[in-house]
């Protein structure tokens, strides 16, 4: 089981990876958003922004979010992990359930060459 410390180190990576994409990633990456990502297994929610192309996590708390995130992810922070080390593709993640990806339509759309 990933540690907290691997998940937030993996969305650092995750920011970092976004931050020098090009072209239509890039693109899809300059939304200014709230953002939660709830790791299920560590029952913990990273709470912040994707601005700017890069992810600014600005806390980390116990049990669900307290608000609603303009993008939330839901996921096992092995699969967080898996995903941003390139072992497990997020649409496979998707289809079968073991992430979830919550957001307005249009971002749906913008993120979806992300993703």
């Amino acid at each position: 089981m990933a540690t907290t410390e691997e998940c937030r180190a993996a969305l650092d990576k995750l920011s970092d990876n976004l931050a020098g994409a090009e072209g239509d990633v890039r693109g899809a990456a300059a939304l200014d958003r709230s953002l939660s990502c709830r790791i299920t297994d560590l029952d913990i929610t990273f709470v912040g922004r994707l601005e700017d192309g890069r992810i600014e996590v600005l806390d980390t708390i116990a049990g669900p979010p307290r608000e609603k995130a303009q993008i939330r992810l839901t996921m096992s922070g092995d699969d967080l992990v898996a995903m941003v080390n390139g072992n497990l593709h997020f649409a496979k993640a998707w289809g079968s359930g073991r992430v979830k990806l919550e957001a307005g339509l249009l971002d749906l759309f913008r993120l979806r060459s992300l993703l």
